[in-house]
């Protein structure tokens, strides 16, 4: 039986990071760890597929950027254009998998396994979960049930889709949930196993490409702002002042938007700004609001989460999408 090629991108994170002592999974730094000190303990791999590797960035993924995204997009781009090229594992820190997953969910245009992994604890620690889950990745990536599937994120046993599965725990390793619709699958043992699937449009079937986008270009500035007692317009203003294109408000329950804060929504939507009614709740969608938070330019996030309708407004804005029955429209899609 012929090997697959799988390139393997690495962008830093977690998976190759290295703490002070065995029992240290938390407070540890990234250092010079490659991946490669992974893949030499991975079983039968090298019988299994033809492994290329490409260095995307090295950083923790708290520091992820816009512009990290889109080059990673790129190289993913070329790679599953090759003819010879079957699948990508991307190798990435857990802090924002979920963003840079919905980022390349919605950009990439291919049919081909995109599947992401890292990890909760670092290399150096007991139990340390990455070299089972770069393990996990490949099957998946490797298994012809992935194709089609938009991008995917395995860890902890668990196939989850960039659009709905989100970091729910600080510190478990059982951290990732698609707690709006649950996992698409698992992988156990050598056997990959799928029971869901996302309706949603992806990958194939968005109108955002690599293509469109300049890579010497700054991405629009979009802010997040989480709502709570006592709040008012002051830091809506604060956007708008330093430049924000787009807010995503994390509003109260099903999206409830305080008297206080409104009059700044209203001023934000007058000056141009788009700003997407989100919640700081982590289940359930955001829709039919009061017709007060519709008239003042509030588009609805459907099921998105606040970091991922971000991703969303951010692309749409990069591309000039700024009509906000458009915005709605795309939002309720996708």
């Amino acid at each position: 039986m012929s090997k697959k090629k799988v390139v393997l991108m690495s962008t830093g994170g977690t998976i190759v990071s290295s703490g002070e002592s065995a029992t240290q999974t938390t407070g540890y730094r990234l250092g010079e760890l490659s991946i490669n000190a992974l893949l030499d303990q991975l079983p039968d791999l090298k019988d299994r597929i033809e492994l290329e590797q490409e260095a995307v960035s090295h950083i923790d993924s708290s520091s992820m950027t816009s512009e990290i995204w889109l080059k990673l997009a790129r190289h993913v781009q070329t790679a599953v254009d090759r003819d010879d090229v079957d699948a990508v594992v991307i190798t990435h820190g857990t802090d924002t998998m979920e963003e840079t997953a919905y980022f390349l969910h919605l950009i990439l245009k291919t049919e081909k396994p995109v599947v992401f992994t890292g990890a909760m604890r670092p290399a150096t620690a007991l139990s340390a979960d990455g070299i089972l889950n770069l393990y996990n990745a490949f099957q998946v990536a490797l298994d012809n049930q992935s194709k089609g599937l938009g991008v995917l994120m395995v860890l902890n046993n668990t196939i989850g889709s960039a659009r709905f599965s989100t970091k729910t725990n600080t510190t478990n390793v059982a951290t990732f949930s698609g707690l709006n619709t649950g996992d698409l699958g698992s992988v156990i043992d050598n056997a990959v196993m799928y029971f869901n699937h996302s309706t949603r449009p992806h990958t194939m079937a968005t109108p955002f490409s690599v293509h469109d986008f300049d890579a010497n270009e700054s991405f629009p500035r979009v802010d997040i702002l989480l709502s709570h007692a006592d709040d008012d317009a002051r830091l809506v203003d604060a956007c708008v002042a330093i430049g924000a294109k787009g807010i995503v408000f994390a509003g109260l329950g099903n999206g409830c938007v305080p008297e206080k804060v409104l009059p700044g929504i209203e001023r934000a939507s007058k000056a141009g700004v788009r700003v997407i009614r989100s919640s700081r709740v982590f289940t359930g969608p955001v829709f039919n609001g009061l017709s007060e938070w519709k008239e003042a330019g509030m588009i609805d996030a459907w099921n998105l989460s606040a970091a991922k309708a971000r991703v969303l407004l951010l692309l749409a804005l990069k591309k000039g999408i700024t009509d906000i029955d458009t915005l709605r429209e795309m939002f309720e899609r996708y």
